[in-house]
C-alpha cells in the first residue's frame, strides 16, 4: 500500500507536467534552482570540515534549525500547501491509519523540497569525516531530522485544513499567516544587528537551539566530537521525541480530518435582505459588482489580499520612523496592491463563472462591475492612507504629488487588472479553501503574470513617477500638481481602456474562459 501512494503521487506529478508547458517550465527552473542551492550546500558542508569544531557546530545547528522552521512555516505561508496527495481524497478508501501515515511521509520526501533537504542532511557527514563517531551520528541525526522536517509540515498542514471550515478560523489565519512575512525584513534586520553588535551572537543562538527540537539533532554530532556522549544522546532524544509527539498529533488530526467533513453554517439573514444586491443599479454591471463586493467582504481568499496593508504601515514606520519619509509612500504602495488584487478575479469565480456566461453578461458590463466594486472600497482607502501620512508628519505641502501617484496607480492598475484577468487565468485556491492552499505546479505561471503585469503596471504610471521625481529633486510645486492632474486624466483614460479592452476579450474568450477555471479543479 506505501509503494502504492509513492506511485501515485509520481504518476500524478508526471500528468501535471503533461497537462501543462507552464507547469513543466517551472518544475525544470525549480529542479534547477534547488540543484544549484543544493551543490551550493554540499561543497560548503564539505569545506567546513576543515573548520574548527565550535565553528561547525554552531554553523550547523543555526542552519539546521532554520531548515525545520522552514519546513513549518513557508508550506502555509508562501507557496501554499502541496496536497498532491490529499487525505481527504482517500476518505472511501479503507486504508490503515499507519500505511498511510508512511505513504504521506514518503511522499513527502519525494519532490524537490524533499530530496535537496535529504542529500543536504546527508551531506553533513562529510562535514564530521574527521570524526568518525561523530560521522555516523551526523548520519542518523540527519534521517531523523529529514523525517521530523516532513512530519512537522504534515501536521501543520493537515490541522490547518482541518479547521479551515469554519469561515472565523480562516480570517483570523489570514492574519495571522501574514505576520511573519511582513516583519521578515526587521527580523532578519535585527538577528544581522545581533550578529555585527556581538561576536558571540551566533555561538549563544546555536546554544539555545540545540536544546529545542529546531536544532537538538544538528547538535549531537557535535557532542560525540567533543567526547559528550550523555548529552548527544539527550539531544538526539529531544529529536527523537518531538518526531513521536508530532506523529501522534498528525495520526489524531488526520484522522479527525478524514471522518470529519467539513461544515460551514448557514448565515442567518433577515427576509428580504439581498445585501449589496439592493444598493447597486439593477443593471448588469450593478449586478456585477454587488456580486463582486459581496465576495470581497465574506471569501477569506479575497481577504487575505487586503491583510497585509496595516501592517505595511507597520513595517514603514519601523523601516523609517513615523516621522520618515518612506511612511508618506503608503498610500501609493497601498493602491497597487488593491488595483493588482483583481487581476485573478474569473479564476477566483470557478466554476461561478457559468452564471455569467448563462445571463448573457457582456465583456463591458463584467469589466466595469467588478472594478467599480474594487473601486466603492479601494478609492478611499487610498485616499486616507495617502493624506494621513502626510498630515501626521506636516507635510501636506507633497499631498498634490502623492495622490497623483497613488489615484493613478490605482486608476491605471484597475484598467490593467481589468484586462489581465480577462485574459490569463491560473490555478488558484478554491472556493471555500484556505487561502494559502494551491494547486502544485502553478507558482511558475502565476510568478510569470504577476510579475510581467506589475512591469506593465510600472510602465503606465512612468508620466507619474517621472513627475514625482523631479518634484522632489527640485521642490517646485508646479510638477506636484501636474502628477495629480496626469494621474486623474491618464489613469481615468486607461481605467477606461482596460475595461473596453477587457470587455472585448472576454467576449471573445468567455467559452474558454469558463473551460480553463472549470479545469482548475
Amino acid at each position: 500500500m506505501v509503494a502504492d501512494l509513492l506511485k501515485l503521487k509520481l504518476l500524478l506529478l508526471r500528468n501535471s507536467l503533461k497537462r501543462s508547458t507552464a507547469q513543466l517550465v517551472g518544475v525544470i527552473l525549480g529542479g534547477l534552482y534547488g540543484l544549484g542551492i543544493l551543490a551550493t550546500v554540499v561543497v560548503g558542508l564539505a569545506f567546513l570540515g576543515a573548520a574548527d569544531p565550535e565553528l561547525i557546530r554552531t554553523v550547523l545547528v543555526l542552519g539546521g534549525s532554520a531548515v525545520v522552521l522552514g519546513w513549518i512555516v513557508i508550506p502555509i505561508a508562501a507557496t501554499g500547501i502541496d496536497m498532491t496527495l490529499d487525505p481527504a481524497r482517500f476518505v472511501t478508501f479503507a486504508i490503515p491509519q499507519r500505511q498511510l501515515l508512511t505513504g504521506l511521509v514518503l511522499g513527502g520526501i519525494v519532490g524537490i523540497p524533499g530530496v535537496v533537504t535529504l542529500i543536504a542532511a546527508l551531506a553533513q557527514v562529510f562535514t564530521w569525516i574527521r570524526y568518525p563517531a561523530a560521522a555516523v551520528t551526523a548520519l542518523v541525526c540527519g534521517l531523523v531530522a529529514v523525517l521530523l522536517c516532513v512530519v512537522a509540515s504534515r501536521l501543520v498542514t493537515t490541522a490547518v485544513s482541518s479547521m479551515t471550515g469554519s469561515r472565523r478560523f480562516k480570517d483570523i489565519n489570514g492574519i495571522v499567516a501574514f505576520i511573519p512575512l511582513i516583519f521578515l525584513g526587521p527580523i532578519i534586520g535585527g538577528v544581522t544587528a545581533g550578529f555585527q553588535n556581538s561576536p558571540g551572537f551566533a555561538a549563544t543562538l546555536a546554544d539555545v537551539l540545540a536544546w529545542t527540537p529546531l536544532g537538538a539533532l544538528w547538535a549531537a554530532p557535535a557532542d560525540v566530537a567533543a567526547g559528550d556522549a550523555g548529552v548527544a544522546a539527550l539531544r538526539f532524544l529531544i529529536g527523537l521525541a518531538t518526531l513521536g509527539l508530532f506523529l501522534v498529533l498528525w495520526s489524531r488530526s488526520l484522522s479527525h480530518a478524514l471522518v470529519t467533513p467539513p461544515y460551514n453554517a448557514v448565515t442567518k439573514r433577515a427576509g428580504g435582505n439581498i445585501g449589496w444586491l439592493g444598493r447597486f443599479p439593477a443593471t448588469p454591471a450593478g449586478a456585477v459588482a454587488a456580486r463582486a463586493l459581496t465576495y470581497w467582504q465574506r471569501d477569506p481568499r479575497y481577504f487575505a489580499s487586503l491583510v497585509a496593508i496595516p501592517f505595511i504601515a507597520v513595517l514603514l514606520v519601523i523601516s523609517g520612523g513615523p516621522q520618515g519619509g518612506v511612511l508618506a509612500f503608503l498610500g501609493p504602495i497601498t493602491a497597487f496592491l488593491l488595483a493588482w488584487s483583481i487581476s485573478a478575479d474569473i479564476s477566483y469565480d470557478n466554476t461561478a463563472f457559468s452564471l455569467h456566461l448563462s445571463t448573457g453578461v457582456s465583456g463591458r458590463d463584467d469589466r466595469l462591475g467588478r472594478a467599480l466594486a474594487l473601486l466603492v472600497f479601494a478609492l478611499p482607502v487610498t485616499l486616507v492612507l495617502t493624506v494621513a501620512p502626510l498630515l501626521f508628519s506636516g507635510r501636506l505641502e507633497d499631498l498634490p504629488v502623492m495622490l497623483g501617484l497613488s489615484i493613478g496607480l490605482l486608476l491605471t492598475g484597475t484598467g490593467l487588472s481589468s484586462l489581465v484577468s480577462a485574459r490569463y487565468t491560473y490555478n488558484v485556491p478554491l472556493p471555500g479553501e484556505s487561502a494559502f492552499k494551491t494547486p502544485p505546479g502553478t507558482n511558475f505561471l502565476m510568478f510569470a503574470v504577476q510579475f510581467l503585469g506589475w512591469i506593465v503596471m510600472l510602465l503606465l504610471v512612468l508620466p507619474e513617477i517621472v513627475l514625482t521625481i523631479v518634484y522632489f529633486v527640485t521642490g517646485d510645486a508646479l510638477y506636484g500638481w501636474l502628477s495629480l492632474l496626469v494621474g486623474l486624466i491618464l489613469g481615468g483614460a486607461l481605467l477606461v481602456v482596460g475595461i473596453r479592452a477587457g470587455g472585448r476579450w472576454y467576449d471573445r474568450r468567455a467559452p474558454e474562459l469558463l473551460l480553463a477555471v472549470s479545469a482548475n479543479r
